[in-house]
């Protein structure tokens, strides 16, 4: 997984599955991080519950988590604000 840690951030790939039976990180898959999603891809729905997701899992405030590119996009990139790139994986382990 190809992490870019700088300015207190980390940026990432995430690989989104919409409409899933919960909303959990599950692990790494082809050089992104590999997210199922309860909500479906309507209206932003998935976009806003996976910055919830993570703000939740990593103990940061939503507007932390920023969506860079890919806002309708299955393959999306991340950036966070005040985590470190050690701090991720280990969340993901």
């Amino acid at each position: 997984m190809h992490l870019i840690e700088e300015d207190n951030s980390v940026t990432f790939n995430v690989r989104v599955t919409p409409r899933s039976s919960r909303s959990e990180i599950v692990g790494e898959h082809d050089d992104a991080i590999k997210v199922r999603l309860l909500s479906p891809p309507v209206d932003g729905a998935a976009n806003t519950e996976l910055i919830r997701l993570f703000a939740k899992t990593l103990d940061v405030s939503k507007s932390a988590v920023e969506i860079i590119s890919g806002e309708t996009s299955k393959t999306k990139r991340l950036k966070i604000a005040g985590v470190t790139a050690e701090q991720l994986r280990s969340v993901l382990a």
